[in-house]
């Protein structure tokens, strides 16, 4: 029964990392710019991909804290020894920081504006400059993400 368990958790451990990479993956670098390509208006496009990534956030906080969870109850204090945690934790930081810093800031900008859309009211500089930096922080996610990835598939020795 011991076994069984441990290749339960195990797997929905997999499932959970796995699911939340690809959506990082999958909004950031598929689905937006597939919505500006696609879509003749700029501004929904724009409304669209940051409501997903508003939702990919909150699932990115509710995957990566159950995976933080995992970690220690798998090692308990040990796992702060942990590579993998340490980037769980990390990816979860930079998460919230976007979630509840950045883009509250950038919806801020947008309504600000008014009527106008936002790139071509009097605040498009500063929106730009802020959208600069969600973006790098984004890539610095995605490229944790993977690192973390990797990282989990390559060590299995943390008793999972």
């Amino acid at each position: 029964m011991r076994r069984i368990l441990h290749i339960l958790v195990d797997a929905l451990f997999q499932f959970v990392l796995t699911a939340w990479v690809g959506m990082i993956w999958t909004v950031g670098y598929l689905v937006a710019p597939t919505l500006f390509y696609t879509l003749d208006d700029r501004v929904l496009a724009g409304k669209i991909a940051g409501h997903m990534f508003t939702v990919s956030g909150w699932a990115g906080l509710t995957l990566g804290g159950y995976l933080l969870i995992i970690l220690f109850l798998q090692r308990g204090v040990k796992s702060l020894r942990s590579l993998a945690f340490w980037l769980t934790a990390l990816l979860l930081i930079l998460t919230a920081v976007s979630l509840f810093g950045i883009q509250p800031f950038m919806q801020h900008l947008k309504d600000a504006a008014g009527s106008l859309d936002v790139m071509q009211s009097a605040l498009r500089d500063r929106f730009i400059r802020w959208h600069g930096i969600s973006s790098t922080l984004y890539l610095l996610q995605s490229l944790l993400a993977l690192g973390l990835l990797l990282r989990i598939k390559l060590d299995r020795s943390f008793g999972l």
